[in-house]
């Protein structure tokens, strides 16, 4: 134990000292990709900025879409129901390391479900462990159990929400013609080699984070009595959005669970319907209704579900601030050529065997500028798939290459933690020392993994 514990004091040092907050680190990150597209690239300076101002809106769409699947997974995670599953989960554990791991585990496989829904609930959950920890006389700390729960996200790429084997699911989607058809997701994120590194992944960051616990006089609690009192203020406003007993018809309306639950069935309907005429054919929009029908149905009336939403607001508006700064980057290294010259570098050493394994690697790299897995996708994608179809490899590899290393990086980028760390309330250097030993783990199972599979 004590190693896990010296190998993450210098990452946790190296971020407490250098690691910039996320809209700074998105600026300077904005400022770098102009010198190097200007270095690598026969950009000049004032193309290089319309690069960038073209596409700061690229990703208006994407955006809507990605709201929509934070705040309803955000309100699922916060209805009556969940609230007691979570609650239930907070008080299993009995130990520090089984509180860790346990953390670890749900939350990843949450974010198996939905990127989103990982987030949310393994804040939620870090925060129930603490509060159930501290009552059983646990002293647990509460940044690794944070961190905990954002380690789960490493494995986003490899389930429900994946935006890449979503991508080349879609009909009509941009690669289409030059793939030759549809790679459905039973050759991707349902492949046997997916789910076995998926799992095997998983097993051993939450082992690492059980692992890295601290010494009992380095412990930093959880502020308990300012969780619950925030979560008071949550069920207060619940409670108080119904507006006492309903006295008109329009009382009973806006309290009526029957108006909230026939809406979810109408969208489960619909869901039934998609499946049944298209199969497991699954999208961003797709999972967004899933969501959305899940929370309507399980909020106990129309307005306990828009107050869900309301409560949501705080988890989405740094991402949104940011987002167009990541979009303006991508359509920079789109629109110069640069992600090619990247993407054209790594496929020049490539063999048969190990194109995925540099796909990875080239999707680790694009995902610090690019945090967009569909966006990441659709710059890199024509570049492997080429590549890929010219040595003869297995194209599921290559989209599930470029997968692995978008979730791979996200442990040491830092804009996938602001919803998480806005429920947890903490700043992102109290974690990131400990997902930079995360990012080190699942370098080896990725690649190992990707190299075996294409061995």
């Amino acid at each position: 134990m004590k190693y896990f514990q010296l190998l993450a004091r210098p990452f946790m040092v190296f971020v407490e000292r250098f690691y910039p907050d996320p809209f700074v680190f998105a600026i300077l990150l904005t400022l770098a990709t102009f010198l190097i597209t200007l270095g690598l690239t026969d950009a000049t300076p004032v193309g290089a900025m319309v690069a960038w101002g073209d596409g700061l809106s690229s990703l208006l769409g994407f955006m809507a879409q990605l709201s929509i699947m934070l705040i309803a997974a955000h309100a699922l995670a916060h209805t009556d129901s969940v609230q007691r599953a979570l609650r239930f989960l907070g008080g299993l554990p009995n130990s520090q390391a089984g509180a860790y791991l346990m953390v670890t585990l749900i939350a990843g496989l949450a974010s198996l479900l939905s990127w989103s829904l990982g987030l949310v609930a393994g804040a939620i959950l870090a925060q129930q462990v603490a509060i159930e920890g501290r009552r059983k006389g646990l002293r647990l700390h509460f940044p690794l159990l944070v961190a905990s729960a954002y380690a789960g996200f490493v494995i986003w790429h490899m389930g429900y929400s994946a935006s890449a084997p979503l991508f080349v699911a879609t009909p009509g989607n941009a690669l289409e013609s030059s793939i030759g058809g549809l790679i459905p997701v039973t050759e991707t994120i349902f492949a046997g080699w997916n789910i076995a590194i998926a799992f095997i992944t998983l097993t051993l960051v939450a082992l690492t984070c059980s692992l890295m616990r601290p010494k009992d006089e380095e412990i930093v609690e959880a502020p308990v009595e300012a969780i619950e009192s925030l979560q008071e203020e949550d069920a207060e406003m619940d409670r108080s959005s119904g507006h006492g007993t309903p006295l008109t018809p329009a009382g009973y309306l806006d309290n009526s669970r029957l108006i909230s639950i026939g809406l979810g069935l109408l969208l489960i309907a619909y869901l039934v319907y998609w499946f049944k005429t298209k199969g497991l054919n699954l999208n961003l929009n797709i999972v967004n209704w899933s969501f959305l029908a899940f929370g309507l149905m399980l909020a106990r009336n129309p307005l306990h579900y828009v107050s869900l939403i309301g409560n949501a607001s705080r988890t989405v508006s740094p991402v949104l601030l940011q987002y167009p700064l990541y979009a303006g980057i991508m359509g920079l290294m789109f629109n110069s050529g640069l992600v090619n010259i990247m993407s054209d570098w790594f496929t020049s050493i490539s063999t048969a065997q190990t194109l995925p394994f540099w796909a990875f690697i080239s999707g680790g790299l694009v995902n610090f500028f690019v945090p967009s897995g569909g966006g990441q996708w659709a710059i890199q994608g024509p570049v492997f798939i080429e590549a890929a179809q010219n040595l003869g490899v297995n194209l599921p590899l290559v989209v599930m290459g470029v997968a692995y290393g978008d979730q791979w990086t996200n442990m040491i980028q830092p804009f996938w933690t602001i919803p998480l760390l806005a429920i947890a309330g903490l700043h992102m250097r109290q974690i990131m020392g400990y997902t930079f030993v995360v990012f080190l783990v699942s370098f080896l199972t990725f690649g190992g993994g990707l190299l075996i599979a294409a061995g």
